[in-house]
């Protein structure tokens, strides 16, 4: 079975997963588009995010404040069996229902928080390692439609900068990382 979130999921996931495949151990250090993080400490809480948002989805507590250093041996084939799980997770369709105990949100919401971190997050790690990443439309329209309604909790609550003004000729990536803070021209 499959829900609409997980589809969007599967979409998405392969692609964040060959930027986190295509990371290599010298690029650990380099500088993000997210300025507290390196790329170790992005893949970590990417890392994080992708564990949490498994359990989030069977309504279960998740702890943001544990700090575990994920990459360790064979760190890049355990990320990608996450990603699956996530996906997995998120098919169920009473993963939607209700209000998210943890949250306090629609568990679609939440589903579609966990879509905007694989994506995003992907092109942070993709543009902090020279990397490309493309993001299907029908994630950006879904990333656009969380922003709308959520943009600027996200902002007050920290997971989201000021948005930066979009230029003319901005693509649908472009205009929604402006929305969540980060300019697209960013470079390391």
């Amino acid at each position: 079975m499959t829900t609409k979130t997980s589809e969007l999921l599967a979409v998405a996931a392969p692609r964040t997963v060959a930027v986190v495949q295509g990371i290599s151990d010298d690029q650990l250090d380099l500088p993000t588009p997210c300025p507290e993080y390196t790329v170790r400490g992005l893949l970590n809480h990417l890392y994080d995010v992708v564990v949490n948002f498994q359990a989030l989805a069977r309504r279960q507590e998740v702890d943001w404040s544990a700090k575990t250093d994920h990459l360790t041996g064979g760190w890049r084939d355990r990320f990608t069996a996450e990603t699956v799980r996530l996906i997995e997770a998120w098919s169920d369709p009473a993963a939607l229902e209700g209000v998210s105990p943890g949250m306090g949100l629609p568990q679609e919401t939440v589903g579609e928080m966990a879509l905007i971190d694989l994506a995003v997050h992907g092109w942070d790690l993709a543009r902090a390692t020279g990397q490309r990443v493309e993001v299907e439309p029908e994630v950006l329209a879904t990333g656009h439609g969380f922003m709308d309604r959520m943009g600027e909790t996200g902002q007050r609550m920290g997971a989201f900068g000021e948005p930066v003004p979009t230029v003319a000729g901005a693509t649908e990536l472009d205009r929604l990382l402006c929305r969540t803070g980060r300019d697209p021209a960013w470079t390391p």
